[in-house]
């Protein structure tokens, strides 16, 4: 089930990824990772509300969540944290470059998951699974060489770096959520993150309008578009997803994390359709690895 879990949230994180382009389109990247925290903190205020004041509006349903300790908040806020960092590198960096280079840059954090889950928690990989992830790294050397084809040197370009940093920041809170998630419940993780988020996003953007904080040209420009709410819909759908699949005791953070980066298919597609992104052809290659990488991930896991 968890496996099943994991490719739903892939897909759904593809869309994400396209709504997440089309709303940065001459929008400042701060105020719509502002809004995506907001939107996502009202989808879950119900739960949030109803575990506060023990309502008991969602009866013995996964939506019933206790209150929790100070220590479970402190954990679930540290993730907050974490997952912010890794949106405001990833936010920033998706403004500069291609959808279609971003997404698949943004696909080595499974590789760095799996580091750290063979270091942290000693798991092991099985040939066919090693197959797989060495199939993804590989189609990411070939990336680069697509991306100089568009004048994007990954050595020396901003986006790359900051898409890089991302990648980072999301495999360290990938392999920090496989450890909280053995003590806590899913939906309490997920609906108090989105708060805390959105409470520290509105401290940051209040300290930078106060202190009147802008970076040499960078602009505050926003128009609303629907794909802003677009956003908060389709993370917080594959974050339930995922959660829950890591709440299974035999699922494998870094199987889990590689078939989520399988979400680079739908970024890809959508954005050859919707954003008519160029060479397309050396960039399907590496992106067919991606998917066989995937798919003996899948295999090896059942």
């Amino acid at each position: 089930m968890w496996i099943l879990l994991a490719f739903i949230s892939a897909s759904l994180l593809g869309l994400y990824d396209v709504a997440k382009k089309q709303s940065l389109k001459g929008n400042a990247v701060l105020k719509v990772l502002l809004l995506n925290t907001i939107f996502s903190t009202i989808l879950f205020s119900p739960v949030i509300i109803n575990s506060i004041f023990d309502l008991g509006w969602f009866g013995d349903s996964s939506f019933n969540i206790p209150l929790g300790t100070l220590h479970d908040h402190y954990t679930v806020f540290i993730k907050a944290v974490l997952v912010l960092l890794s949106w405001i590198f990833g936010y920033f960096g998706l403004k500069e470059l291609p959808l279609t280079i971003a997404a698949p840059i943004h696909a080595t954090r499974p590789v760095m998951t799996l580091v750290g889950a063979m270091i942290i928690f000693g798991e092991r990989l099985n040939l066919t699974q090693w197959a797989g992830v060495l199939l993804a790294i590989a189609s990411l050397f070939l990336l680069s060489h697509s991306g100089k084809k568009e004048g994007i040197d990954f050595r020396h370009n901003r986006g790359v770096l900051l898409v890089v940093l991302a990648a980072i920041t999301g495999a360290c809170c990938g392999l920090y959520d496989r450890h909280i998630m053995h003590s806590l419940e899913p939906m309490f993780v997920q609906s108090w993150y989105v708060l805390y988020q959105a409470v520290l996003m509105s401290v940051t953007i209040a300290i930078l309008t106060i202190f009147k904080v802008k970076k040499q040209g960078s602009s505050d420009a926003f128009h609303w578009s629907w794909a802003i709410p677009l956003i908060s819909l389709f993370l917080s759908a594959a974050d339930v997803a995922y959660l829950f699949a890591l709440s299974d005791p035999d699922a494998m953070i870094s199987v889990v994390s590689m078939i989520r980066r399988s979400s680079v298919l739908v970024s890809f597609t959508c954005g050859a359709i919707l954003f008519h992104e160029r060479n397309l052809k050396a960039k399907a290659f590496d992106l067919a690895m991606i998917f066989i990488g995937a798919i003996l991930l899948y295999i090896g896991s059942r």
